[in-house]
């Protein structure tokens, strides 16, 4: 066995018929606990509890919250309503109902049922009036030929009485079918009134609100010709020395933000936008892309770096090196190896770093024919594939913490790209390997995964939902890209 920890899971103690138990021994050597026992007057308490919770829909609440099972509650109450438990003190049996006493208890249950119903009914009539189905058609007749008045319209004030008759109905015991025929609401109507913002009150205008003459004389002030050109901050101060208060700067800037006078006037530079990256590759060999990241060396301050290039089809891993600087020069180096090996692609994109934009990066790709793509400057979304594969190394289990020279740095991620290539299956290539991707073998490999699948869906039907053979993780993407360029709108046929 190796040095890593492995968790088992122990079932419990043996028996002595050498069975494993499934009770699990006690913290401290202690003994099995006593059964837990209920006396009469703590039943009766309990039930008291349970009526009180579930009268406002919490008794599941109360059952899990006491630790009862919904059973003894209803045993419990078949025995107070035999009057088996009044009377009993605590450690006396309490036995069995006599035929009398279960009769008994079923009247009691049958009365308080119908005085529930009694009590319901009473309170809807309280509520709606003696005529409840004329109440709705009134409201309504009154919401068409009112003009309305104050800030709420008739309708609204219509609507809004028949939901507070609606909600008190429900509240009070009846059910919400019987409310929505007795208001004529529909039962989904409470349910969208809630999730209805409420309107804001209207705010009262502040004490110490300018008059619209004090705002004009802002105004007026602070587009004078001796004004014009300062800021509210120096305004202000000059309206002191001459003697003038007419606000604070706070209120100078909210005068002028009123009137859309608050803008930038000074002479600063402005930077053109820059383009977004928008590329598509459709099969490998078409993209790649490659980004530097360090590694830390054997002491503080010392670092590696570590230049990789990645087939954003594939994400096979095309060409990784690990030097002690870098340098555009060596980044040059890389890229020749690279297409040297493999083909060269039709756009290599990458950040803004210094080795990226480099002269001697520039001329090779040039020379080469291929496109240069660069993200946009402080935006480290234009270059996803890099900076995911950079935190996919560096949250590895296996990823150490330094390297202790350049040959082991070298040596970790020559391992580390080797088995990211040919066995890491990534998820978004369909679970299939880069190197399989990159390489063209996923075709025999996706066949071979079809006809074990309909192999399964034959021998059992009854487990697969869908007609489709693959599922959709093992499905290779039609296209990948770096920020997906708009589709453009379809004009439709005249």
């Amino acid at each position: 066995m190796d040095d890593e920890s492995v968790s088992m899971t122990v079932a419990g103690p043996v028996a002595q018929d050498g069975s494993m138990s499934r009770r699990k021994p006690r913290e401290g050597g202690q003994g099995p606990r006593p059964r837990r026992s209920f006396t009469p007057a703590q039943k009766l308490e309990l039930l008291a509890g349970y009526e009180q919770a579930a009268a406002v829909g919490e008794g599941g609440a109360f059952l899990r919250r006491e630790g009862l099972y919904s059973s003894l509650i209803t045993e419990w109450r078949k025995a107070r309503d035999g009057g088996l438990l009044q009377g009993k003190d605590a450690g006396e049996s309490v036995g069995r109902p006599t035929p009398e006493q279960a009769e008994i208890a079923r009247l009691k249950r049958e009365l308080a049922v119908k005085d529930r119903k009694l009590a319901t009914t009473e309170a809807a009539l309280e509520i709606m009036g003696k005529a409840p189905q004329a109440l709705g058609s009134h409201l309504r007749e009154r919401s068409r030929a009112a003009t309305g008045s104050g800030r709420v319209p008739a309708p609204e004030q219509a609507r809004r009485i028949l939901m507070n008759a609606y909600r008190q109905l429900t509240t009070t015991g009846t059910s919400t079918r019987a409310a929505s025929a007795l208001t004529g609401l529909p039962r989904a109507a409470e349910a969208r009134d809630r999730a209805r913002p409420t309107p804001a009150p209207a705010q009262p205008s502040p004490v110490n609100a300018l008059s619209e003459a004090e705002r004009q004389a802002i105004r007026v002030a602070l587009t004078s010709d001796d004004l014009v050109d300062l800021a509210p901050a120096a305004a202000f101060a000059v309206l002191l020395e001459q003697g003038r208060y007419l606000g604070s700067v706070s209120t100078f800037y909210r005068v002028l933000r009123c009137d859309d006078q608050v803008r930038e006037r000074r002479r600063q530079a402005r930077h053109k936008p820059r383009a977004r990256p928008e590329l598509v590759a459709t099969e490998p060999g078409q993209v790649y892309t490659w980004d530097i990241t360090k590694l830390k060396g054997p002491i503080k301050g010392v670092y590696y770096d570590a230049y990789v290039m990645i087939d954003i089809y594939s994400r096979y891993i095309v060409g990784v090196h690990v030097h002690r600087r870098e340098s555009g020069f060596l980044a040059a180096e890389m890229m020749r190896e690279i297409f040297g090996a493999h083909w060269i692609p039709h756009v290599v994109h990458a950040d803004r770093g210094t080795s990226m934009t480099s002269k001697d990066v520039a001329a090779l790709l040039d020379d080469l024919d291929a496109i240069r793509s660069h993200s946009r400057p402080k935006v480290s979304n234009d270059n996803p594939f890099s900076e995911a594969w950079f935190k996919t190394a560096k949250y590895s289990p296996l990823f150490p913490e330094q390297f202790p020279n350049l040959a082991a740095a070298q040596q970790f991620m020559t391992d580390f790209v080797n088995w990211y290539n040919h066995c890491h299956h990534h998820r978004g290539i369909g679970l299939h390997t880069p190197a399989d991707v990159h390489h063209g073998r996923h075709h025999a490999v996706t066949e071979r995964r079809r006809q074990v699948l309909e192999a399964a869906r034959i021998e059992h039907p009854e487990r697969f939902t869908t007609t489709q053979t693959l599922p959709k993780t093992l499905r290779l993407p039609d296209q990948v890209w770096i920020n997906q360029p708009e589709q453009p709108a379809q004009t439709p046929a005249a």
